[in-house]
């Protein structure tokens, strides 16, 4: 499977981490139903974005997981090879 990072660029007016936490709760109980893994999440509350590291068998599962969730789609998504 591949890494893929994906960015959303403005979270929702009014949104904070703690609303983070409870759309990426969601994404963890529906990824088993696409093979997808989400690893980790960030948040920049002050710039209002998010980041989310996924294993996926490819960036629309990635993408299908986010939108069936909870409904919040990355504005992009981007393959990434963790480094060392």
């Amino acid at each position: 499977m591949a890494l893929f990072m994906d960015v959303h660029e403005t979270m929702p007016e009014g949104a904070t981490a703690a609303d983070v936490a409870g759309a990426h709760a969601e994404d963890l109980r529906i990824q088993g139903q696409y093979g997808v893994e989400y690893k980790n999440y960030w948040v920049d509350e002050a710039a209002g974005k998010v980041f989310c590291l996924v294993e996926a068998p490819d960036a629309e599962a990635a993408a299908r997981v986010h939108r069936e969730a909870h409904g919040l789609v990355a504005d992009r998504i981007f393959e990434v090879v963790e480094g060392s």
